[in-house]
């Protein structure tokens, strides 16, 4: 069975194949790409930590809704946060169709929009650059769940409004600090002993 760690760049999609976008296949050699699948998704815009196998049931263990795996994200985001918003975070916010299960909010510093400028996507960077002095900050949240864009919905139901996510944490697992994006590399016998000795990252 195949096992692999992969720093999801910005820009492609979590996919096999799509006719629009590249995906996060193309970053493997095509006999490799042939054997493997993601584990899970991240959308087109957040970077960071992604597994793909060729181990269904590796997959199905890591997925399962009831199993509440905590996933960590870091993040840009602009405007202000404060102990209103934090609590709202962490305790559930309703969004459309359902509340957010409680989640770990981590604060991490205060900027001017300016200094982020080189982490803004490209298409939006006009716009964002157009107040260079106004607030933004960077954190860290830890949710359970898994719903779709949920960390932006998040934050942006609190008034805030991500523009680089990076997922850096699957329960146990940590994103290796010395893949950079487009990269991967085989899980270690030790990352993989976590997995199934402490029942799937729990």
């Amino acid at each position: 069975m195949l096992y692999y760690m992969f720093h999801k760049p910005r820009g492609c999609v979590t996919a096999r194949s799509d006719a629009v976008h590249k995906t996060v296949m193309d970053y493997f050699p095509q006999d490799l790409a042939e054997q493997l699948h993601p584990v899970g998704r991240l959308d087109k815009d957040t970077c960071g930590l992604l597994l793909l196998t060729d181990d269904g049931y590796f997959d199905q263990r890591i997925m399962q809704p009831e199993r509440h795996i905590p996933k960590t994200y870091f993040f840009y985001a602009l405007g202000t946060m404060n102990t209103e918003k934090q609590a709202l975070l962490e305790h559930g916010i309703d969004l459309a169709g359902f509340t957010t299960r409680d989640a770990a909010f981590a604060y991490d510093r205060s900027y001017h929009i300016r200094e982020l400028e080189p982490y803004m996507p490209e298409d939006r960077r006009p716009r964002y650059m157009k107040n260079p002095e106004g607030p933004a900050f960077s954190g860290r949240l830890t949710i359970c769940e898994g719903k779709k864009r949920e960390v932006r919905r998040m934050l942006a139901a609190v008034g805030c409004h991500i523009f680089y996510l990076r997922r850096e944490r699957i329960g146990t697992l940590a994103l290796d600090s010395e893949l950079r994006p487009g990269e991967y590399r085989l899980l270690s016998a030790k990352e993989l002993e976590s997995v199934y000795e402490n029942g799937c990252f729990l």
